[in-house]
């Protein structure tokens, strides 16, 4: 039997999994690779290109995006697709807005509610290039375009290794800064590095939020708790032979287009 693939890069090779449940997409930086990047966090930049070709592909298939609130939902989410990126990356809304906006898409970004405008500090100990965040009159900018944003803590910290009063302030408290600097209401949070447990869970209920994006890979199931909504990593294609003879078989096997 096939298993579903560890990455989204196209939509062929997730064709077969496809049903009622919901592919809820995970992105982090829509750039090209920077000078300096620590080898595990590779995989969490997806070029413009890349990024362009995956919209475009789902477009043309006849796909539409949902927001995540859609995880509440029982229905059978057939050719829906939703769209997230996570700690709110300058680079999103340079280079994933317009492809997105082009399409009619959309989205929603996590933002670390202290860190606006600075950098990706929680990657300090690493030998990384810094990635400037956007700062609120970005933030702005994003909503204008019809995209949406939740939040992702204060500060980017593991949750888990923090006391209630220290979880639930990071929780309860970046809710209501985003709050209070956009003006609106915000409901939807994601887990930084995917860590969470029973504790940290019970503590986004009691914020408040209505969904929460883990990152446990895999579809949204119906079933699914919504404050645990499992995604998957998009990133570009692999090289390796193997990857290649798969993505060519799966795009035989289904050739999704608009009239599929």
């Amino acid at each position: 039997m096939p298993t579903l693939p560890k990455f989204y890069s196209s939509l062929p090779e997730i064709a077969p999994f496809l049903g009622e449940d919901l592919p809820v997409l995970m992105y982090h930086k829509i750039s090209e690779l920077p000078p300096l990047v620590h080898p595990p966090l590779r995989g969490l930049y997806v070029s413009p290109k890349v990024f362009r070709k995956q919209v475009n592909e789902l477009s043309s298939a006849g796909f539409h995006t949902v927001g995540i609130d859609a995880a509440l939902s029982t229905q059978p989410h057939q050719r829906e697709v939703a769209f997230t990126f996570d700690d709110g990356f300058e680079s999103v809304l340079l280079n994933a807005l317009p492809p997105l906006t082009s399409a009619g898409f959309t989205s929603i970004n996590y933002l670390v509610a202290d860190l606006l405008g600075k950098t990706n500090l929680w990657d300090a100990a690493f030998p990384e290039t810094p990635q400037r965040l956007m700062d609120a009159a970005q933030v702005r900018d994003w909503l204008a375009a019809g995209q949406k944003i939740g939040a992702h803590t204060l500060t980017h910290p593991k949750l888990t290794q923090l006391s209630d009063d220290e979880a639930r302030r990071e929780i309860s408290d970046s809710r209501k800064k985003l709050e209070d600097l956009f003006g609106i209401e915000v409901t939807d949070f994601c887990y930084p590095y995917g860590d969470h447990d029973e504790r940290i869970t019970a503590l986004v209920a009691e914020a408040g939020y209505r969904t929460a994006c883990s990152m446990k890979h895999g579809l949204h199931r119906v079933e699914d708790q919504p404050l645990r909504i499992r995604r998957m990593l998009a990133r570009h294609a692999s090289r390796s032979p193997r990857a290649l003879l798969r993505a060519w078989r799966a795009r035989l096997a289904y050739p999704f287009s608009k009239h599929a």
